[in-house]
């Protein structure tokens, strides 16, 4: 849902920097390789050390870099379907580094074992969700669902959270509560959206069964 309103807005507002770093000879290859190495160390360099603050700040520095290749890919017109591979794959790298970094913090010093399995869960379950629109669009089916909680609101949820999470460093109390209830959130949306993907796929192919040529129709 969010994806469909922030990448339009996003992409409006960046288009004058991905225009400027292709003057600067910069492939949008290399903007997916900085940005994603940028999210990994933001999140597993700080994350783990409860630095929530300054880990979200880093992440959200070179997580636009999803919105800045794509852009460059179109000015240059080389979008291929090799750059679409590359940045489907590194996003699921950043996101495991993301959700694996709080793991780590709660398998730690954070010393909370149920939110250390709440937050692999949260890195498991978006694997799982994007595989399964990847697959259903591999045996040729649209999987035409618009998911409750898909990768952007995952990443947005739990980065503000987190983000906000952080300042109880600062001396802000309580509001490291915020990440939690954010992980949970994430958890539980995670699930619904899974299902509302499974669904859409069976009764797709059920469709696309129906329909191909030799199939019967039964009464």
């Amino acid at each position: 849902m969010l994806n469909k309103y922030a990448r339009a807005f996003f992409t409006r507002v960046l288009t004058p920097f991905a225009a400027f770093l292709l003057r600067r000879g910069v492939s949008p290859d290399a903007v997916t390789l900085i940005g994603t190495a940028g999210v990994m160390a933001g999140a597993l360099a700080f994350f783990p050390r409860g630095e929530f603050f300054w880990g979200t700040i880093v992440i959200t520095l070179f997580v636009f870099s999803d919105l800045v290749d794509g852009n460059m890919a179109r000015q240059a017109g080389v979008s291929s379907r090799w750059g679409a591979f590359l940045d489907s794959t590194l996003d699921r790298v950043a996101d495991s580094a993301v959700f694996g970094g709080i793991a780590l913090w709660y398998a730690g010093r954070g010393d909370d074992n149920v939110l250390c399995a709440v937050a692999i869960f949260c890195l498991a379950s978006g694997q799982v969700v994007s595989y399964t629109k990847a697959r259903g669009e591999s045996i040729g089916l649209p999987v035409a669902v618009n998911g409750l909680v898909e990768r952007a609101e995952r990443l947005v949820i739990t980065l503000v959270a987190a983000g906000l999470a952080g300042l109880h460093g600062f001396g802000v109390p309580h509001i490291d509560v915020l990440l939690p209830f954010a992980l949970w959130v994430v958890a539980v949306g995670s699930l619904v959206t899974l299902g509302q993907r499974v669904v859409t796929v069976r009764k797709e192919a059920a469709e696309a069964d129906a329909a191909a040529p030799g199939s019967e129709a039964t009464s």
